[in-house]
């Protein structure tokens, strides 16, 4: 629904134009709009006004808005408006011809608005499924590849390295992925200090005069909200959870002029690495430069009302990758 659109109304006798405002379902006029829309003094539109809230035909505070505005003398004013109910009620009361034209204009350009806010409602409802079914349909499709290797390989020997991967696919798809993560001592934070050199460090090697370039303080916003807590409970309790929202809170910040995607899935593996998760007991690093990758795509790609479920995927991840 199209909200804070103005339009210009004009009588039919072309003698009077008022600017009016539409929100949602209804539209708002101020004391000295209806007194010309009704041709009436404004004492007169007051006192019916003042009827109308006495007798309990309307509740003052649900048809009544307050406005700032400034005049010309540069000092600021409250102005009340009055939405489509308290001006249809004033025009019965003053029997007004002008006020039924009006009435009669707004009456469909309300309708014209709803009908237009439906059907951009109804579009930007089925992009949504579109995108949705995208990632449904791109995580189905690495699950049938694997499937179909099993059928075509007489040797399934090899099926048991693929087991968590496999049970990823389907706890995703019966929305049964990890909240929590395993690790819930004290964490150990790098000093901002240290996530900048590693930042320069990896300059070096883009050889690129604007990556890591920071824009504004998205980045040093990303660093400390996962240390939040309240009182002595953290936001995010575990280390998985906090390395989840790490990489994803640098990645949607976009602080930086270049290299977003690429610091923070550096800043995630220093933050796994100084709490001691980075390798696993039999000494190979808990995710892949392949996994690394295609996560943090991943995290890209999501809208931001998915954060849960990308935060849920990386938790899990992180999780049953530990041996």
């Amino acid at each position: 629904m199209m909200e804070n659109q103005i339009e210009i109304y004009t009588s039919q006798d072309g003698s009077t134009q008022i600017e009016v405002q539409f929100e949602g379902d209804t539209f708002w006029l101020n004391l000295n709009q209806i007194s010309s829309l009704f041709d009436r003094d404004k004492s007169v539109i007051s006192r019916h006004l003042s009827t109308i809230f006495a007798s309990g035909e309307l509740i003052r505070d649900s048809v009544v808005a307050k406005n700032a505005t400034t005049a010309k003398d540069g000092k600021s004013y409250s102005v009340e408006f009055y939405n489509l109910d308290a001006i249809i009620s004033v025009g019965y009361r003053v029997n007004s011809k002008r006020g039924t034209q009006f009435r009669q204009w707004a009456t469909k350009r309300l309708k014209d608005y709803l009908i237009e806010g439906v059907a951009i409602n109804e579009k930007r409802l089925e992009q949504k499924n579109k995108e949705i079914q995208v990632l449904h349909d791109g995580i189905r499709i690495i699950s049938r590849a694997i499937e179909d290797q099993v059928i075509n390989n007489e040797n399934y020997a090899w099926l048991h390295q693929f087991s968590v991967g496999l049970q990823l696919l389907d706890d995703y798809d019966h929305e049964a992925l990890d909240e929590v993560g395993k690790h819930t001592k004290n964490a150990a934070y790098p000093s901002m200090a240290e996530y900048l050199n590693l930042v320069n460090q990896m300059r070096l090697e883009f050889n690129s005069d604007v990556f890591g370039r920071e824009k504004d303080g998205g980045f040093d916003s990303a660093i400390n909200q996962i240390m939040r807590g309240f009182g002595e409970q953290d936001v995010y309790p575990s280390i998985e959870e906090k390395a989840a929202m790490l990489l994803y809170l640098v990645i949607k910040n976009h602080a930086f002029v270049d290299g977003n995607k690429r610091i923070a899935a550096g800043c995630f593996l220093l933050f796994l690495e100084r709490n001691g998760i980075l390798y696993t007991n039999t000494g190979q690093t808990i995710i892949s430069n392949e996994a690394l990758a295609t996560l943090t795509l991943f995290v890209a790609a999501s809208k931001a009302e998915e954060m849960e479920t990308v935060k849920k995927l990386l938790i899990s991840v992180l999780n049953r990758n530990m041996k």
